[in-house]
């Protein structure tokens, strides 16, 4: 436990900063139910399989190559089905949703964990910068392509972050998306992480009656997202990561409540921290930013 965490009240609902994945699980069974979770071999992705596995969910296990998602099956001993889905490839995220099909199991929830993070320059990737094109691009084709999946209560869970209030102030920069004027590594992260909620915000109300959609912020973790920063601010990061940060299991209770928890199976296109409700940025709540994100991206995906 961290020193932080020692002053944090847990919220209404009993849950909050120091809860964990296995404590926001208790008493669920999750058998029968299945789960595509992506970034599943490090980090909340990879607690967040050894938890949903554990209270007997099937993980439909998604990494960059399929020989990391069956190694992180491996590591936690869990029983899934191993996948490659890497986001910055739409060919590949397509083949994904694909295998997915042909397995014929309904997806109790899409669990959109897998990111990147702080680019120390602006890369590319079909014309769009690389964090906006993997955070929200890749899941955007993930997740549409297997809405017919999921189950009539079925729930899409994607992981953003408080830092999408480091986004532009005019919220989403469609007039540069490639992020070629003025590149800012926190500031085009921001905006990856504003249109996670924006396109949940969407998704929420596209989605059949009964069908869930929402975004969180899982805390600040010391996971190897943070492999881009610089050398000295990452070593001091984690230097004082036992004091002040969340420990993994922590980081991932909030994913796992909200892909998982009865209490939350009707509560769609909200945003949440320490598995409440949390409030997000004014652009966050703009559902005619989010309509036009949500229209720019299927133009770009049906361009790919």
């Amino acid at each position: 436990m961290s020193l932080y965490s020692m002053f944090q009240k847990p919220g209404l609902n009993g849950y909050g900063y120091s809860t964990t994945a296995e404590q926001v699980t208790v008493g669920l069974d999750l058998t029968g139910q299945t789960f595509l979770l992506t970034g599943c071999n490090s980090g909340i992705g990879l607690e967040t399989l050894r938890v949903l596995s554990m209270r007997g969910g099937h993980v439909i296990a998604a990494a960059r190559s399929e020989d990391k998602a069956r190694a992180a099956l491996e590591q936690v001993s869990a029983k899934g089905t191993p996948l490659a889905c890497e986001l910055s490839d739409p060919s590949s995220v397509r083949a994904c949703v694909e295998a997915v099909k042909a397995l014929g199991r309904p997806l109790d929830a899409i669990i959109c964990n897998a990111g990147i993070m702080a680019l120390p320059k602006a890369v590319q990737q079909h014309g769009i910068e690389l964090q906006l094109f993997t955070n929200h691009i890749g899941h955007f084709i993930l997740v549409t392509g297997l809405v017919d999946a999921l189950t009539a209560n079925g729930r899409v869970v994607v992981v953003s972050s408080s830092a999408h209030q480091r986004a532009p102030k005019e919220g989403i920069r469609f007039d540069d998306l490639a992020g070629e004027k003025n590149y800012s590594a926190w500031g085009s992260y921001g905006q990856s992480k504003l249109a996670n909620i924006l396109f949940t915000r969407q998704l929420a109300g596209r989605l059949s009656k009964g069908q869930t959609a929402n975004s969180l912020h899982p805390g600040v973790i010391t996971t190897n997202l943070a492999r881009h920063m610089n050398p000295v601010v990452s070593t001091l990061f984690g230097a004082v990561g036992s004091l002040f940060l969340k420990t993994i299991p922590q980081g991932a209770a909030t994913e796992c409540y909200l892909a998982t928890h009865p209490e939350v199976a009707e509560t769609s296109g909200k945003y949440f921290s320490d598995c409440n409700l949390a409030t997000s940025s004014k652009a966050a709540q703009d559902d005619q930013l989010a309509e036009k994100l949500w229209s720019v991206s299927e133009k770009i995906v049906a361009d790919l």
